[in-house]
């Protein structure tokens, strides 16, 4: 797996579960998540109005979305947060 993303997921307080070797059902709803997207987006639109559509769902995603870990704040609040306390520990 990536660094990035192994970075992004550790910022967001999400522990890494790799599925097990044959237990398909670990990672089954991603699997599914991933599905209907396809089914929603790229089976349907072109390429340039999937794109639009992934990023207005990414804005939405980090503006609107509470995520109850994070006490019922938004991903841009934790990130605001983390950086301002960031900013006044250096």
């Amino acid at each position: 797996m990536s660094d990035d993303f192994q970075n992004e997921i550790r910022f967001l307080g999400i522990e890494s579960t790799p599925a097990f070797v044959r237990a398909p059902e670990g990672n089954g709803c991603a699997e599914r998540f991933i599905w209907t997207l396809k089914e929603n987006l790229l089976w349907v639109w072109n390429f340039e109005e999937l794109r639009q559509a992934l990023l207005e769902f990414r804005d939405l995603y980090n503006e609107t979305w509470l995520l109850e870990r994070r006490g019922f704040i938004s991903p841009n609040a934790v990130r605001a947060r983390t950086l301002a306390d960031a900013a006044l520990a250096a």
